[in-house]
């Protein structure tokens, strides 16, 4: 009998996906695919998956992630959760179009053109009318929200110097460049934000 590796797993995710939920509940309720880019151990999807079934709900990753999200998949058997794609920010994206893009602690594990990357990589994967929510900390007027921020954000660049936590102001200018309006700015658990873009139906 094959023995199968242990499931990855994430603390973080089973204390902040109710908040987030609450979130999705709200700015996707209309939507009908949704691509979670850096979708990590898989946890979220999987809860959120269950509790949005309307939603098709597409994993995506770079390719050591791949396995462990497949494992909760398949574990959790929903008919909404496909297999999860090989993504890279900087490379190529999917050919299939989406009406809402989520992610959760990613833009400060990626580098700032990695960053720039992602944004403007969106348009060609986002309907009309598309929806985005990023989940994690942020710094405002370039100030870090709290003691343990901060050194979080120490410990990201003694990691990596390309990581850090971003300024709001530069990411949403980001968002600004591609037709986005924010909506929703919603303080999380733990020193986090829920910012949550609209794409205008009349956007180019």
């Amino acid at each position: 009998m094959r023995i199968l590796p242990e499931k990855p797993w994430s603390g973080a995710c089973e204390r902040n996906r109710d908040a987030i939920l609450d979130v999705l509940r709200e700015h996707f309720a209309d939507r009908r695919r949704v691509l979670e880019v850096g979708s990590g151990t898989g946890q979220h999807a999987v809860h959120f998956a269950a509790a949005l079934p309307r939603l098709v709900w597409q994993t995506s990753d770079r390719l050591p992630w791949l396995a462990g999200i497949s494992q909760w998949l398949a574990e959790a058997a929903l008919p909404n959760t496909p297999p999860p794609l090989q993504l890279d920010v900087t490379a190529r994206w999917p050919a299939t179009q989406f009406d809402a893009i989520f992610t959760a602690n990613t833009l400060h594990i990626m580098g700032w053109a990695e960053v720039e990357a992602f944004f403007a990589a969106l348009p060609g994967v986002l309907a009309p009318d598309a929806r985005l929510v990023i989940y994690g900390p942020f710094n405002y007027g370039g100030k870090f929200t709290s003691a343990s921020n901060a050194e979080f954000d120490h410990a990201l660049r003694a990691d990596n110097p390309k990581r850090g936590i971003r300024d709001f102001e530069a990411v949403d200018a980001l968002a600004r460049a591609i037709g986005f309006a924010l909506v929703d700015d919603r303080a999380m658990p733990a020193n986090n934000r829920c910012l949550s873009w609209r794409r205008p139906a009349a956007a180019p």
